[in-house]
């Protein structure tokens, strides 16, 4: 079995069309969507249009919660433009996509923990805010902490999505944790549940394919280049230097929220 596994698109159409060009050369059997699928500056209405075209098994992020849940005011700017730019009847469907999504008796999909969609599974905020590159106020989860967080789910293979972060983890149990990395943003600033940010350090899209094998699963973390600079300008367009700057860069040049002065207190 070959599983092409995509995540965090946020909206990147000509990542996301890089991506499927790449999984349709690969031969995957089948490919699954781990949320965050149209928020962002960029082209979320023709993002889910492409998508819902493709009727993948999808589940939905921490940010279709919050696009379907919040009223305007409360929303970040990157869901708000999103909800002002889908339809009905993409709304719909991204209402009734689920939170988690067994795959088969081998793989469970989740797009931060099992339990939250906030939540991140294979990193881990520490307790120092941003103070600078050389510390960003994130580190990799041990393997206590990631078998902690995925509770009572015993699959062989867990996929999720939500940091952004590419990386594969093998448990002491043999469970096997997957993140693919995101489709359209490779680099953020975040302040849950204390200020941070996250960067791939290069603008290429990323996704994973898996191939099953009798000694089990090889997995191969993909980074593409699309036209990054097309959807940087998209960005800058819709009053969104931040996103236009860790377009190009994959590293966090300008900040959504604000940077604290002094770090954030444990």
């Amino acid at each position: 079995m070959r599983l092409a596994v995509i995540s965090d698109v946020h909206g990147n159409l000509p990542a996301l069309e890089a991506v499927l060009a790449d999984v349709a050369a690969s031969g995957a059997d089948t490919v699954v969507n781990l949320g965050d699928v149209v928020s962002g500056p960029l082209w979320p209405a023709e993002t889910a249009q492409r998508l819902m075209a493709l009727r993948l098994p999808t589940i939905r992020g921490n940010h279709e919660r919050q696009l379907l849940s919040l009223p305007p005011q409360r929303m970040g700017a990157s869901d708000a433009f999103a909800s002002g730019a889908i339809s009905a009847v993409q709304r719909e469907w991204l209402a009734a996509l689920p939170d988690t999504l067994a795959l088969s008796p081998e793989v469970f999909c989740c797009h931060g923990t099992p339990a939250s969609d906030l939540d991140y599974l294979l990193e881990t905020v520490t307790p120092r805010g941003w103070l600078g590159p050389a510390e960003p106020g994130v580190r990799a989860a041990t393997p206590q902490e990631v078998a902690q967080r995925l509770g009572s789910v015993r699959h062989g293979l867990i996929l999720c999505g939500h940091t952004h972060v590419p990386r594969a983890l093998r448990l002491n149990d043999g469970r096997l944790v997957v993140n693919p990395g995101s489709v359209g943003l490779q680099a953020y600033d975040d302040d849950h549940p204390r200020a941070h940010a996250v960067e791939n350090g290069t603008p290429h899209a990323r996704y994973a394919l898996l191939t099953q094998h009798a000694q089990g699963w090889q997995v191969d973390l993909r980074a593409l280049p699309y036209d990054w600079e097309a959807a940087a300008r998209r960005a800058e367009a819709n009053g969104r230097g931040d996103w236009a700057a860790a377009l190009r860069t994959g590293r966090v040049g300008r900040w959504e929220t604000p940077r604290p002065a002094v770090a954030s207190p444990p």
